[in-house]
Parts: structure tokens; sequence; C-alpha cells
């Protein structure tokens, strides 16, 4: 037998889950996952989820991708001067456009890389304690602990009000 379990809550309600999740959070009992069949802020806040990262990597692609447009331009500037009736080779206002779709571009990319990699994508294993019932109407909330706190967890679930609750080996 493992030492390890999945006890896995359903929920009909949103506010009872972020509830079971407050609680179990405080108890230190075992990791929790929660699902949902729609974004929730509750089941996030109880979560206590941390800012997505992807964000740092779509800022540093758009400075990337600005930094690479104006010496893109800059640079093929002076190695090939145009000079057009006395106006200067270098100049910035007409650059910037070019440096906007860059950053644009190297933003997109960049978000999408760090999507990927954060999201751990691609994932080929099925996530421990996924049902589809949870994606229809019900929230799911799963524990992974110590096979000794399986019966503390469930007690803990069905006190916060969960309709059905079921036991994976981990």
């Amino acid at each position: 037998m493992s030492e390890f379990v999945h006890v896995i809550g359903s929920f009909a309600d949103e506010e009872e889950s972020a509830h079971a999740i407050e609680e179990l959070r405080h108890s230190r009992i075992g990791a929790v996952r929660a699902f949902a069949p729609f974004p929730s802020e509750k089941i996030q806040e109880a979560l206590h989820l941390p800012k997505s990262p992807v964000r740092a990597w779509v800022l540093t692609g758009g400075i990337t991708g600005a930094l690479s447009g104006f010496a893109l331009t800059i640079g093929l500037s002076m190695e090939w001067p145009h000079y057009v009736g006395g106006k200067p080779i270098v100049s910035i206002p007409p650059f910037v456009i070019i440096a906007f779709e860059l950053m644009i571009l190297f933003g997109a990319l960049s978000g999408l890389a760090g999507f990927l990699f954060h999201g751990r994508f691609p994932q080929f294993d099925p996530i421990p304690g996924y049902s589809g019932r949870f994606s229809g109407n019900r929230f799911g909330v799963v524990v992974r602990c110590a096979a000794a706190d399986a019966g503390r967890v469930e007690a803990m679930l069905r006190q916060a009000g969960a309709e059905q609750i079921e036991r994976e080996e981990a």
C-alpha cells in the first residue's frame, strides 16, 4: 500500500468548496488542488495562488523586441545610408513603428513560450483526482496526504459540505 493517498471531495457549491480549501490549508495536512466548472475568484483566493510568472516573460519579450527593432533599423540605416533631401540618416520617429511591431511580436511569442513552460504543457499523464463531473457542474477538492491523515481529511471535507468523498492511491 502506498504511503500517500488522494482524497477527493465533490461539492455542488462554490462557497462550500472555497471554505473547505481554506480549512484544509490552515490544517496543513497535505497539498490541496481544486477543480471548478468555471473560473472562480473565491477558489483562487482560498488557494492563495501566486501571480503568474508569464507576465515577466511578456515584459522581457516586449523590451527585447523594442530594442531589437531600434537596433535593426538604426543598424541598417548606418550600414546602407539613404540620403534624402538633407534629412538625418538616423531618424527615430519612423523607427518607432518597426520597434512597436517587434515589441508586440516578441512579447506575444515569449508569452506563449512562458505559458507552455509554466503550464507544463504537454501533460500526457492524467491529473490525479480529476473527474469529468468537475468540468460539468461540480467543484472538486483533491488533497494529497499521508494515508494516516486520510480519515481526518475526509472528516474535514464532509464537515465542509462535500456531497461525495473518494480515495485514490497516490
